[in-house]
């Protein structure tokens, strides 16, 4: 089999508008911004849903509280046969909204110690990957996007951007933290508006 029928069916991501919408009604919903970050952080990192509810406080923040540039993971894809360490990179951007979220988390009487979970439910307790899938179906609808996408899109789709801005597989596997490049090939497949583009330059 080639590596492209191998690759025939691409995974299904959100496209750039959907992201901006989906951004902007949790970024200025009241009750939005926890889901604002934890999304901002999911298309930032390519964490899945179990790892980004896993996070603790001292995860993310030192004694400063300020946000890492370079996370390691204590719950991943895999941790309990692979236990070596896995880490993401955050970018100024998003260590910059979770900074905010924790601010609004003291200022909010929430619980802040190390151990403490990043994302909180509305009842104070660790969120769930049920609260996450339900969330993410909620601000679909009210960012109006005209088809339902289950949330490990929101993984495919920041694989596949990093992919697109580089066309580097191995940068993807990397920042993907896939063992085998052979489920990486999957973020490589063309889109629509770069097939148009490159029959636009071929000579006719």
């Amino acid at each position: 089999m080639s590596v492209y029928a191998a690759v025939a069916r691409p995974p299904r991501t959100l496209t750039e508008k959907e992201v901006n919408l989906l951004l902007r009604v949790t970024g200025q919903h009241r009750d939005g911004f926890r889901d604002h970050c934890l999304y901002s952080l999911a298309l930032a990192s390519g964490l899945r849903e179990h790892e980004l509810v896993a996070l603790n406080i001292g995860d993310i923040f030192d004694a400063r509280s300020r946000a890492r540039r370079h996370v390691s993971l204590r719950v991943f894809k895999g941790c309990r046969r692979h236990p070596g360490p896995q880490e993401v990179v955050l970018s100024d951007t998003v260590r910059a909204k979770l900074e905010k979220l924790l601010r609004l988390k003291r200022a909010q009487g929430h619980e802040v110690g190390l151990q403490a979970p990043l994302f909180l439910s509305r009842k104070g307790l660790r969120l769930s990957t049920r609260q996450v899938r339900h969330g993410f179906a909620v601000w679909q609808q009210r960012a109006g996007l005209e088809r339902h996408l289950n949330f490990h899109a929101v993984r495919h789709t920041a694989c596949t951007g990093v992919y697109r801005r580089t066309k580097d597989i191995r940068l993807t596997q990397r920042f993907a933290r896939q063992r085998s490049i052979d489920s990486t090939v999957i973020y490589t497949h063309p889109s629509d508006d770069e097939l148009v583009r490159v029959t636009q330059e071929l000579p006719c």
